[in-house]
């Protein structure tokens, strides 16, 4: 008797977490392939393609250039020397 409790435990233990598996791997829905399309085309890059609003000039926004700025020199500006943690 203490043995087919054993079993029926031993059987608990290992089919029902197979049975879980089993649904799970059997409702789950298979993913398509991504679909390539044949042909990609760009938009070309020329500023008359694109209709400009009225009002509005048609030349081309000049770019920023790469402009090389120094930085700022380090200066101590701090001028309340009298709080807590100062070596003074």
């Amino acid at each position: 008797m203490v043995f087919s409790h054993r079993m029926a435990a031993l059987a608990a233990v290992v089919v029902i977490p197979l049975g879980i598996a089993a649904t799970s791997y059997a409702l789950t829905d298979s993913p398509e392939a991504p679909k390539v399309p044949p042909k990609v085309e760009l938009e070309s890059g020329s500023p008359s393609a694109t209709p400009t609003p009225t009002g509005t000039s048609s030349t081309p926004t000049s770019t920023p250039s790469d402009e090389v700025v120094s930085r700022p020199p380090v200066s101590d500006d701090d001028d309340d020397d009298d709080g807590p943690g100062d070596d003074g």
